[in-house]
């Protein structure tokens, strides 16, 4: 496995650290008035999720990890286990329901995820950056308002609380940005 500087960890790099595999999540470099420079890096354990802040210096080397990433057909949820399919050999596999995170209310049937993998033991599940979802409560629409930095609270069918334009109204199909939790667009 291929070691690098402290100074090259970008987020959602995969860490081997402490005997356990890390991805980060938040990376600052900071350059203080005495001393050298160091990158103050947040990190998140794959296996149980636990959160980890560290500091590496330029000249501390780290293992580096490279997961294989496959895309995957979602096909049901069953008792917190997400039933997924490997396109290419049709092998259906049962993944942790957890692995989602905060994006879990976005899987859809028949969604295609990305699912990352360490020597066979899934480790991270992503969806697609970009999810069409309706509005199933909002404001109703203000004639005449228009989009200039103002938002309204909305509640997606999916229970996910967001924040949408004022043009917007109820039963509305909208593009959600799944990393964000953010409104992009209309769909």
């Amino acid at each position: 496995m291929p070691k690098i500087n402290g100074n090259e960890i970008r987020p959602g790099n995969v860490l081997e650290h402490n005997g356990g595999l890390w991805a980060a999540v938040k990376v600052d470099h900071v350059k203080p008035g005495k001393g050298g420079a160091f990158a103050q890096v947040e990190m998140r354990n794959l296996r149980n999720g636990s959160k980890l802040n560290e500091r590496f210096r330029s000249a501390d080397k780290v293992e580096r990890v490279r997961l294989e990433q496959k895309d995957q057909q979602f096909l049901y949820e069953d008792d917190g286990m997400l039933v997924v399919m490997d396109t290419e050999t049709y092998e259906q596999v049962q993944l942790d329901a957890e692995l989602l995170g905060d994006t879990r209310p976005f899987l859809q049937d028949g969604m295609m995820i990305v699912v990352e993998y360490h020597d066979a033991e899934a480790l991270n599940a992503r969806l697609p950056q970009k999810v069409v979802c309706n509005i199933a409560e909002t404001e109703p629409v203000v004639k005449g308002q228009t989009a200039a930095n103002s938002f309204k609270p909305a509640i997606l069918e999916n229970g996910v609380k967001i924040s949408v334009p004022p043009f917007v109204g109820q039963d509305e199909a909208i593009v959600v940005n799944t990393e964000t939790m953010e409104y992009v667009e209309r769909a």
